[in-house]
């Protein structure tokens, strides 16, 4: 086989970040669902999902190990090897007796290896292009990992459903859409495998190199903490989510559940619709408007604005509990104001994570900060469905409304530049 140093981007970037997208969509997401069609509890789906959060929260811990050891080329096609491994081994035992134990232990695997795949890519990318092509491909790539969340929490879900109801087979059906997925990271990995370019900067550090990066590792972590009111903005980069982590591990079971326990009794196929494509195109749609905003207005003008878009929304989960409206068109469009609100204001806090990433360590300090930014989504999302349990969906979605309280008063002591975002900022999330 010809290696080849160049290659069209068109070839590869879109099916790199489908590859990339898919797996975060089905653990963070798919998950939650297929566990409530096999009858866990919202306690147990809610504790057990939120502990699939942590390969991302720890990212920034072994990130260097990527960039040390062999190639990124290297890392995506070990990392999409054993995520098609992690796929099958979900597919295969969720029949077992104890499939929680052996599914859990399999999305761990896919998890590690997602966060793994995320970091190989992302730094693939701009090794294998130009600063011009990654600016004109930005657009592109963002494009795919869309589709792949579309893809994962609408298509694939819509596909269980369907097989649901043509098997009357639970298990079996979802067997099979996990069987479906790893024969096609089988057919991603064979074809990066002859696709993927080998670009000159791709190559194992050298031994001097290696000890340079070992030493700077540890000063980057510390130039971090050393940052003004850094402990401000770490509670704010853990509150800012607060409310919505609640929400987003409990929003597909509500919908799911019968309506004798508070639920809206939704198929399989409707949540796939309502929430995994519906939902996703107001989501992307709200952060695109989000991105242009701040780029005309700057962050600061914004921010408080954003704030309410990401947290008032939720309030249509307490209409949804307290009319159980079987309207599907009403669920839609209530679904679509939520999840719009999400996307124009998570982009308030993705430029905010950029903003605090300035300076010598940018690209070190900004995984730092999304690894917070996971830790925020992990530890509410842990005690969310015990909470849903004690208090039923009613009063949970008032809480969660409650929840977001704490953010607004943080706010307005995180230092904030007032020009920063203007024009120039970018919002590749």
């Amino acid at each position: 086989m010809i290696k080849k140093a160049f290659r069209n981007p068109w070839y590869w970037v879109p099916s790199l970040y489908l590859a990339e997208g898919l797996p975060y969509v089905v653990v963070m997401t798919v998950s939650v669902i297929m566990y409530k069609r096999l009858n866990l509890s919202n306690t147990e789906i809610a504790l057990y999902t939120s502990w699939l959060y942590l390969p991302w929260v720890i990212k920034p811990l072994w990130s260097p190990v990527v960039d040390l050891l062999k190639t990124k080329r290297f890392w995506i096609l070990l990392m999409q090897f054993f995520i098609g491994a992690g796929l099958a081994g979900v597919a295969l035992t969720i029949p077992a007796d104890n499939f929680i134990k052996y599914t859990l232990a399999f999305f761990w695997l896919l998890a590690f290896s997602s966060a793994t795949n995320d970091i190989a890519a992302d730094g693939f990318y701009m090794l294998a292009l130009d600063d011009h092509q990654q600016a004109w491909f930005i657009g592109v790539r963002n494009t795919f990992y869309r589709i792949a969340f579309i893809s994962g929490q609408g298509l694939l879900v819509i596909v269980a459903g369907q097989l649901e109801e043509s098997t009357g087979d639970i298990p079996y059906s979802w067997m099979i859409t996990f069987i479906i997925l790893a024969g096609l990271f089988l057919l991603f990995l064979t074809y990066h495998i002859f696709i993927l370019p080998h670009p000159p900067k791709d190559v194992v550090r050298n031994k001097e190199k290696y000890t340079n990066f070992i030493s700077g590792y540890f000063k980057t972590f510390a130039a971090f903490f050393k940052k003004e009111k850094i402990f401000i903005i770490i509670i704010f980069i853990l509150l800012y989510r607060f409310g919505e982590a609640q929400l987003v591990k409990l929003a597909t079971p509500f919908l799911l559940d019968p309506k004798e326990v508070g639920g809206l009794a939704l198929s399989t196929t409707q949540v796939g619709f309502v929430y995994g494509t519906v939902g996703i195109i107001a989501l992307t749609i709200g952060g695109l408007l989000g991105g242009f905003a701040a780029a005309k207005q700057g962050l600061k003008f914004w921010i408080w604005w954003m704030l309410i878009a990401i947290n008032i929304p939720d309030v249509v989960y307490i209409f949804l509990a307290y009319t159980q409206t079987s309207n599907f068109i009403l669920i839609n469009i209530c679904v679509a104001i939520e999840q719009f609100g999400y996307g124009f204001g998570f982009t308030a806090f993705l430029i905010y994570l950029i903003y605090i990433s300035e300076g010598k360590f940018k690209t070190s300090h900004y995984a730092i900060a999304t690894g917070f930014m996971a830790l925020g989504m992990m530890l509410p999302g842990m005690f969310s469905g015990w909470v849903q349990e004690t208090i039923g969906y009613k009063h949970f979605f008032i809480w969660v409304l409650i929840s977001t309280i704490p953010v607004f008063l943080i706010t307005k002591f995180i230092p904030l530049d007032p020009e920063f975002g203007k024009i120039k900022a970018s919002v590749n999330e």
